[in-house]
Parts: structure tokens; sequence; C-alpha cells
């Protein structure tokens, strides 16, 4: 499998408008026929004004096909586009591979927090290799949705998607995180070989799979 996590920020006061679209057009339109929807959210902090999605193929050449087919479809490039176009900023693209399983939870009522490590050039596969070792003692405090690494747009990238019920169950795993010595060794190690650590927590959309 690969992933897509696209990021379309808005004119201020214009995400609302998107979300309408999306859920009574869009989505109606596009459903799974063209790649698999695999969540939708509004981020809540950092960068506002933005509308994350993740959309799940078989491989890139799948990919390549189903958006062709996309294309061909007049609902969606007459019925829909024109009418979201207008709306945007900018638009930003990934193509992610996974690097563990993707575990989407089956619950509701969460919040989600996106996090995204660009690595020194060359180092990212020594960071996730770390990640990986360390992930049992890091799934103790905080439930893990995926970690994944960029094969297309930001390169050296590892992505990794958690799951809390609030804000609240989010600051206190990370602080047990933080006291665990197991963590505290993989801190050690992994934080040299990064240049840059991003994060924003994500709302899900009343469309969204993952709630």
């Amino acid at each position: 499998m690969i992933y897509e996590l696209r990021t379309y920020t808005f004119q201020p006061g214009k995400q609302g408008e998107y979300l309408k679209l999306n859920a009574e057009v869009g989505r109606k339109v596009r459903g799974d026929t063209y790649g698999r929807f695999a969540g939708g959210w509004t981020t809540e902090f950092g960068m506002l004004n933005q509308y994350v999605h993740l959309w799940e193929y078989p491989d890139l050449n799948e990919r390549e096909r189903l958006r062709g087919e996309l294309a061909k479809n007049e609902e969606w490039t007459k019925g829909y586009v024109p009418q979201i176009r207008p709306l945007l900023m900018a638009q930003e693209n990934k193509i992610l591979s996974p690097v563990t399983a993707f575990k989407p939870p089956t619950d509701s009522g969460n919040i989600y927090e996106l996090r995204w490590y660009r690595a020194q050039v060359g180092k990212l596969g020594e960071w996730l290799s770390l990640a990986k070792a360390v992930l049992p003692a890091r799934e103790k405090y905080s439930r893990n949705v995926g970690y994944w690494q960029t094969e297309a747009g930001q390169l050296n990238e590892a992505v990794h998607l958690w799951v809390y019920k609030d804000l609240n169950e989010r600051a206190a795993a990370r602080a047990k995180a933080l006291a665990d010595p197991d963590w505290q060794a993989f801190l050690g190690k992994a934080l040299p070989l990064l240049v840059t650590m991003q994060s924003t927590v994500l709302i899900p959309t009343p469309a969204s799979p993952m709630k």
C-alpha cells in the first residue's frame, strides 16, 4: 500500500464553505471509487484554515490510473472542482510508504496529532529504525495510528499519526512518556538525527472514517 497525505489551505473564512461542498458534493461523487478515503480533519493549532486528508492506494501505478479516471468524471471536474478552487490558497501533497502497520481506531470522539520530522540527509532510515524499536514502550501511553516515510513531496521525512480522547489525555501521555527511561534513551540517540520537527492537532470532520 501507499498513502497520499493532502493538505489544503483556505482563504480565511472559507473553510466551512469547503467542508459543506466536500460533504454534500465531493464525497458523494468520489466515494472510495478512486482511492480509499482513510481520514479527513481540520487543523486546531499551528496553521489554521486547513483540511488534511489521507488516501490509500494499492501502489503508485493504481493511484495514477484512478486519478486519471477521476479526471474523466464530469461531476468532479465540472461540478465540484470549479466550486472549491476559488476557496483555496495552497495545496500540499506527500506520497507516503508505511513503516508500521496502519491501525485506524474503531472508536469515535477522538482528536488526532499529526507529527512530521525531517531527518538529516541519509539519516532517515536510522531514525526510523530507532523509532520502530522504541514503539512498544511509547505505545504504553498513546495509541499510534501509523508511521510512514515520504516518497514524494518533501523527502527525508517521517510522518506519524497518534490518537487521543482529548488534549488532557495527550498531555498526560506525553508527560509519562518523557519520564520513561526507554523513551529518554531513544531521544538521546534520535534527536541529533533530525533537522526539524512539526506537529498539529487534528479534529475529524463528520465525513471522516476515523472519528
